[in-house]
């Protein structure tokens, strides 16, 4: 699906205080950057916001960074971020392709959250998915300590590569669902695609992987 170009977005975001629009100067002083010691929660591919500004409603004292490489998909993130009745100075927004994230984080990084990623189907795009062993081994220049990685998608065919190839890269699993609304999971927050999709009946697939 071709995405719509939103006439002025660039400009827009760039004038939000929630935008970082140099962060790989911020590579090893992200705590700096915060104020605190406080983990660092990532998601890479933000979509429009919904589930990194709920995160960061409910956790204070946890710190998030959405990324996302498209302006006029960060644009409505922005948008959404100002029309809350406060600011949320836990949460900031970085505009970036995913393949660039070992140049703007130096083993800072607690938990990453990969939700709806785009699944690059063809066998020759593989190594494209955000949880491939080319994506592995950049996300182990990037955290801190021990290792999370959340991820929820409705295709079941990233799911079960997502399963092997984690598996496979020495990640032990935990809470995998294949129908994550059959079930009880504390602090889910929806993201807007998961919100459509749930209301279509489509089955969400969830796990949670740890090293």
């Amino acid at each position: 699906m071709r995405l719509k170009h939103i006439k002025g977005s660039k400009e827009y975001i760039e004038k939000s205080s929630y935008l970082i629009l140099n962060p790989e100067t911020n590579k090893g002083k992200w705590q700096d950057f915060f104020g605190n010691f406080n983990p660092i929660h990532i998601e890479i591919g933000m979509g429009r916001g919904d589930f990194i500004i709920g995160m960061a409603q409910n956790h204070p004292e946890l710190n998030y960074i959405g990324i996302e490489m498209y302006d006029s998909v960060i644009y409505k993130a922005v948008k959404k971020l100002e029309s809350l009745d406060r600011t949320l100075p836990n949460l900031f927004l970085i505009r970036m392709d995913a393949t660039e994230i070992c140049n703007v984080f130096d083993r800072e990084i607690s938990r990453i959250y990969l939700n709806f990623s785009d699944p690059w189907p063809k066998a020759k795009h593989e190594k494209r998915r955000l949880t491939s062993k080319q994506f592995l081994e950049r996300y182990d220049n990037i955290f801190k300590d021990s290792k999370e990685i959340f991820q929820k998608t409705d295709n079941d065919d990233l799911f079960e590569f997502s399963i092997e190839s984690l598996t496979n890269y020495g990640y032990s699993l935990k809470n995998v669902s294949h129908d994550l609304y059959s079930e009880m999971i504390p602090d889910n927050v929806a993201t807007e695609y998961e919100t459509k999709f749930v209301k279509e009946g489509t089955k969400i697939n969830r796990l949670e992987a740890y090293k």
